[in-house]
């Protein structure tokens, strides 16, 4: 199956080098379709440049803090010399969002 997602224009950028490979999304109805194996298809909202990326796995948390102690910070984004916090994510997703429906960390490969 294949799925569409936007992204500004660093993490597309990050994904499409190879340093980004975990994408950060609520696990939503539309998040809980996705599988190992699917293909999501990224559109930086910049450039409205498209990425095709296959899932590789997926890890499922009740929050972003349990999901940023289990995985590298450049991995989920962050450049080495920055200091990775959960709160970062409230830009994205209220506090009531994360509480229903969790998070969930989208390992991907670039194709």
């Amino acid at each position: 199956m294949t799925h569409q997602m936007n992204l500004a224009h660093e993490p597309f950028e990050k994904i499409k080098s190879g340093t980004k490979t975990i994408e950060m999304r609520l696990f939503d109805e539309k998040r809980a379709a996705i599988r190992p194996g699917d293909i999501i298809v990224f559109t930086d909202l910049e450039t409205k440049q498209a990425l095709s990326c296959a899932v590789r796995q997926l890890y499922r948390y009740p929050d972003f803090a349990e999901l940023y102690r289990y995985h590298d910070p450049v991995s989920i984004g962050y450049n080495a010399n920055e200091t990775p916090h959960p709160d970062d994510m409230l830009s994205y997703y209220t506090k009531e969002q994360i509480a229903k429906y969790g998070v969930v960390g989208i390992e991907i490969q670039h194709l």
